[in-house]
């Protein structure tokens, strides 16, 4: 009887597994595997190694940060340790005057660890438009998506411009839900045909209305590069700011399939703490590196301003905050992931991590850590300040 049972289990099971397989919902099987059997709820720091990745090399002329004149000379306080602590942070950095002040790592991460940026990558996809619209590839901000990918579908896929998408003002049709293993957007991370997968969300709403953040929206985006560039995503990054900023260390960009070699360009860089700083360095020189103009700053400025005042929080790739007198530009990613950047103070810090603690006010989109951390750098910036 028990054997039969078994047997019935086993068939059971090869039954769901083939109707799974040849379902809509086949990326559940690549979730499971290389999620959820390793024992986590959602994507983690290290999944870049369970995907196909493109490589950015080192720079050709790396540029190792100089380090400040009270490099870890400060030691964080009881409190100020206890939120990063809980919130299982891996690596805690501050950088004063481009030097590098203070430096911390945790759970055995280190200078050369690499570790998934998650939705920090669109601020690297909004600054390829740029570099796209600088090097005449695309006309401007107004130019419209179609130009590009006449097959997009939806009553308004004639109106959505590229600067909606980096806006999130798309009017596209997406569920931004992580942990449900149904929703589009789960489903954007284990596809291995990503481009189909946003050709079928329409863009059945008005474009250039309002703020709602899609990542499919990012994703779009990325396909308009790929395609008025000639070049994949990883190439271009390289060419127009990896390279040039002088990345000490090769970094991945996880890709849809090795068959089809689309970047998740809504997500998904995994490099080093110390060269996620680099984009918001260059940001925060208004484009320049070395003397040299990488990115327009006129382009820049738009890009850290709010385009709607209903939604101050987010610009064009960037989140926005005004905070206790400073303005502050941000990076930031699934699970805690931060380049938070006083410009004003001259001031950049990087958090990454395994969580970024509870939610707090719904209505506020920035969660309590966010301002911990905040908190903290400012608190050492008196420190950096003082002779």
């Amino acid at each position: 009887m028990i054997k039969k049972i078994l047997q019935s289990i086993g068939v059971l099971g090869i039954v769901l597994f083939s109707l799974v397989y040849i379902s809509d919902y086949s990326y559940l099987l690549t979730a499971v595997s290389n999620i959820y059997l390793k024992g986590h709820t959602t994507a983690f720091l290290a999944d870049y190694e369970q995907f196909e990745n493109r490589t950015l090399p080192a720079s050709e002329n790396p540029e190792p940060w100089p380090l400040h004149s009270k490099f870890n000379s400060t030691e964080l306080t009881e409190e100020q340790e206890k939120t990063i602590v809980e919130n299982k942070t891996v690596a805690f950095l501050i950088f004063k005057n481009d030097s590098l002040f203070f430096e911390k790592y945790y759970d055995g991460y280190g200078l050369d660890s690499k570790s998934n940026a998650f939705s920090m990558a669109k601020s690297y996809v909004s600054a390829l438009l740029g570099k796209a619209i600088m090097e005449g590839y695309i006309e401007s901000l107004d130019q419209a998506v179609i130009d590009f990918i006449p097959e997009l579908k939806g009553a308004y896929a004639s109106k959505v411009t590229v600067g909606d998408l980096s806006s999130m003002a798309s009017g596209q049709r997406w569920d931004e839900s992580y942990y449900s293993p149904l929703s589009v957007t789960t489903a954007a991370y284990f596809v291995e045909d990503l481009d189909r997968l946003i050709l079928e969300q329409p863009i059945d709403e008005a474009p250039g209305q309002s703020y709602i953040y899609k990542s499919g929206t990012t994703q779009l985006l990325g396909m308009v590069i790929a395609r008025a560039t000639g070049k994949n995503l990883t190439e271009y990054l390289y060419e127009s700011f990896w390279n040039p900023m002088g990345a000490e260390k090769e970094a991945l960009w996880q890709l849809d399939s090795k068959t089809k070699g689309m970047e998740k360009a809504y997500c998904c860089i995994a490099s080093n703490a110390r060269d996620f700083a680099r984009l918001s360095k260059l940001y925060k020189n208004h484009g320049k590196w070395k003397g040299k103009q990488l990115l327009d700053s006129t382009f820049i400025a738009q890009s850290i301003q709010p385009r709607f005042s209903e939604s101050p929080e987010y610009g064009y790739g960037w989140w926005l905050k005004e905070y206790k007198g400073y303005r502050v530009h941000m990076n930031r990613g699934h699970l805690g992931q931060y380049v938070i950047t006083f410009p004003e103070e001259n001031l950049i810090a990087v958090r990454l991590g395994h969580e970024k603690g509870p939610k707090g006010n719904p209505e506020d989109p920035f969660t309590p850590d966010i301002y911990h951390y905040m908190n903290v750098v400012l608190d050492l910036n008196s420190d950096a300040d003082t002779p």
